[in-house]
């Protein structure tokens, strides 16, 4: 007895010490856990990172708030309360200033990152959602209206970060729009267009639509992430779920990757040529880029059912994932990764 005990154990140390070893040598390194207060429950959305400060801002939709964490620390800090739906949110550091769109009753907010006080917003449309920022012009667009205000068409808002104020509205086909993406080269916008299972190119000079691209072989296109050396847009769908990979020269698909369903955060990672890909299924992908054309999936890390929001941040080399609270009583967590060589 005590001898099939003590194999059995051994047994248990090997596959403990094969886990850690595929832990440690895989794409991405769990090295820090950061539990919330038990009280913040729901959906979250998007993320940002002030890498000066170490801190992380998350928009908590279903909480009503924005929960901010200390990243050194690996603590979490304080809620900012009393919002609609928060959705969307970027980090200015030069102001110390955080931009976010919220859905209830519509608007884009700047909030002082030093007092933790909302000083003021712009009006837009209900269900203020997916935000992308041209840092070099102190432009911010966001996507709104849709469906919540029982249109058949959406708004990409075009407003002056420094001015506060709205500039245009450009007029989008199709009741519901997701993530974006800029060149920083270029004037080209990307923004799925949901409803329509299309990407739809604007270009930022002349505030208008120049071209529209088919999802193919998949629908609900949600997530985006850009390489724009490279000129390859990747767009995730969830029905199925799926890595389109399209190039942004011609529109074309290029490639087709399977992924967990239910994304809703996707990420380019340039020094290491990987995709990762957050999905509320409860888990990662990782996908390695091998040349413009030709990609493998390297991991698929588990996390949390409803983990679908993650935030890269290439100054770090870090990934960091934020898990809801469970039924059973779990507090929500943000996961940080290591990218791992």
């Amino acid at each position: 007895m005590r001898l099939k005990l003590s194999f059995c154990i051994l047994l248990f140390s090997f596959a403990l010490a094969a886990m850690c070893d595929a832990q440690e040598s895989g794409p991405l390194r769990l090295v820090q856990t950061i539990t919330m207060d038990p009280g913040i429950t729901g959906r979250f959305d998007h993320m940002a990172v002030d890498v000066g400060g170490n801190r992380a801002f998350l928009t908590a939709a279903d909480h009503h708030s924005i929960e901010i964490f200390d990243l050194k620390a690996g603590k979490w800090m304080r809620s900012i309360s009393g919002l609609g739906k928060p959705a969307g949110i970027v980090y200015l550091p030069k102001t110390n200033q955080v931009l976010f769109s919220d859905g209830e009753p519509g608007s884009v907010n700047v909030l002082e990152a030093s007092t933790y006080k909302v000083v003021s917003n712009v009006k837009l449309a209900a269900d203020a959602d997916s935000v992308g920022l041209d840092r070099q012009k102190n432009i911010i667009y966001v996507d709104n209206g849709g469906k919540d205000i029982h249109e058949s068409f959406s708004r990409v808002s075009v407003i002056d970060v420094k001015a506060r104020k709205k500039l245009e509205d450009i007029k989008v086909d199709g009741e519901r729009l997701e993530a974006m993406a800029l060149e920083t080269k270029g004037p080209r916008l990307f923004v799925n267009d949901t409803a329509l299972n299309k990407v739809v190119v604007i270009d930022r000079n002349q505030r208008k639509i120049i071209g529209t691209w088919d999802i193919k072989d998949a629908k609900e296109n949600v997530a985006m992430a850009f390489d724009e050396a490279g000129h390859r847009l990747f767009v995730a769908t969830r029905s199925p779920g799926m890595l389109v990979v399209l190039n942004t020269e011609t529109g074309e698909s290029v490639a087709h990757l399977p992924s967990a369903g239910g994304a809703d955060d996707l990420a380019y990672d340039a020094a290491h040529k990987r995709i990762y890909l957050s999905a509320g299924e409860g888990f990662v992908n990782v996908y390695q880029q091998k040349d413009a054309n030709t990609y493998e999936e390297l991991a698929k890390i588990a996390t949390r059912a409803g983990a679908r929001n993650s935030r890269f941040v290439p100054e770090q080399n870090r990934l960091y994932v934020s898990l809801p609270a469970t039924k059973d009583g779990k507090a929500g967590e943000i996961q940080v990764y290591d990218v791992q060589p």
